[in-house]
Order: C-alpha cells, then sequence, then structure tokens
C-alpha cells in the first residue's frame, strides 16, 4: 500500500473547457492521467489536491468523478479554487452513494490516518496585507482555522499536509500557516495551484522542519508522486 499526491486534474470531460487551450502539455490530459495511474494498487491512496473539476454542480461534476473513481486506487480530495461543484462535504458524500463512488473520501475539518500517519489539510488562500481585501482576510483566517482543526483531529501521529495554495511563493509567505506547520512538527506539504511558467517559480525546499513538494498535475506530467514508501 502506497500513498500518492497530485492536484489540479482541471477535468471537464463534459467539454464545456477543454484544458488544451492553456497549452500543448494539456492536449488529451484524461489520456495522459490513465497512463500516469496505470501503476497505481486498489489499496494504493492518492490525495488529490484541489481543483479536480470545472463543473459547476455536483450533478454536472459526474461524468469527472466517475472517470476519478475508475482511476486505481482510493482517493481523498481536498477542495481548489476552482472547485464550483463543491457544497457540503456532507451533500459530496450522499452524491458519491447515489451514483457508487466508493473509495473517495474528503479532507475538509478532519484529519485521515494512513498507517502510522495522519494526513491532514485545507484549500489555503493567496492574502497579502498590503493589497489584499477584506473578503480575503475573512478567507484566509476561516483557512488557517480548518487548518488547525486538522492538525488537531491528528493527534500525535506524524502528519503529511496537503494544500491546495502554497503557502510559500517567490516573495510571499504565509506565515499563520508556515508557523501552524512548526507548531504540528510537520516533516511534509505538499500544495498544487501553480501552472505554466510558474512551476520554475514555485518554492519546492524546506522551511524549518517542514519540507514543501508542489503537484500540480501538469508539472509531475500528469503521473501521481509517490511519496510513502519511497519507491
Amino acid at each position: 500500500m502506497a500513498l500518492y499526491a497530485i492536484g489540479d486534474l482541471h477535468l471537464s470531460l463534459s467539454g464545456e473547457k477543454p484544458m488544451d487551450r492553456f497549452g500543448e502539455i494539456w492536449r488529451d490530459h484524461p489520456q495522459k492521467l490513465l497512463e500516469g495511474f496505470r501503476d497505481l494498487k486498489p489499496d494504493d491512496l492518492t490525495v488529490l489536491c484541489g481543483d479536480l473539476s470545472w463543473a459547476m454542480s455536483l450533478e454536472g461534476a459526474k461524468e469527472d468523478f466517475a472517470f476519478v473513481h475508475a482511476l486505481p486506487g482510493k482517493k481523498l480530495i481536498l477542495k481548489g479554487n476552482h472547485d464550483y461543484w463543491w457544497t457540503t462535504a456532507s451533500g459530496a458524500y450522499r452524491f458519491f452513494v447515489a451514483n457508487g463512488f466508493e473509495g473517495i473520501d474528503i479532507l475538509h475539518n478532519n484529519a485521515w490516518v494512513w498507517e502510522d500517519y495522519a494526513l491532514c489539510g485545507t484549500r489555503g488562500w493567496f492574502y497579502e496585507e498590503d493589497s489584499g481585501t477584506e473578503h480575503d482576510r475573512k478567507m484566509m483566517l476561516r483557512e488557517i482555522g480548518r487548518l488547525e482543526t486538522s492538525l488537531k483531529a491528528g493527534g500525535d501521529r506524524e502528519k503529511i499536509v496537503f494544500l491546495h495554495y502554497p503557502p510559500v511563493f517567490q516573495n510571499y509567505r504565509c506565515e499563520e500557516i508556515l508557523q501552524l506547520l512548526q507548531d504540528y512538527r510537520v516533516k511534509h506539504c505538499c500544495y498544487g495551484h501553480i501552472h505554466g511558467r510558474g512551476g520554475p517559480l514555485a518554492y519546492q525546499g524546506w522551511v524549518g522542519c517542514t519540507k514543501f513538494t508542489m503537484v500540480s498535475a501538469d508539472w509531475l506530467r500528469f503521473r501521481p508522486l509517490r511519496l510513502l514508501p519511497p519507491e
């Protein structure tokens, strides 16, 4: 049993928003995802770090979730900034049950135990005090609270954190999230959200005791990154 991560699948199998408009790397990217997942086993777990589907509702996302469900292994999903289908976790679970999408769980105000680890996380947000809006400030404070709730739920287990937004990017640092990661001795944090020319600018390395890794799907060439055990 292995643990993987990948973010930003940006599925739109209804054809409403084909991704090849964002560059050649996105051409036929569902097929690339099928190839990237092909070596995963039924007991493997992949954390999907937000922006799963462009759909505006759960019903509109049915084809995209059917695709995710059919990929090998179990999935743990968290919210991204483009997941407009998201209403509530309970509503999503009812949708999963109604459509037979077993093996998909949600990381939201909770933590999941995987072997000896606690898998924690939230969406995160970008907020810069000198240029952000009051709405951005409120969203960031809410996400900080959700991350701490998740970390507390992880108890004494070693924690791996999954975010959608990076807490570090070029000159930007979310000190509150970085402090939480240090306070809870998080050794690894994965995030997505960054694409294209932003990829080489993304921060991948250590801040204090925490290693940061970007797992946006296009950056990974649509192959989930194996976190544990090491290959």
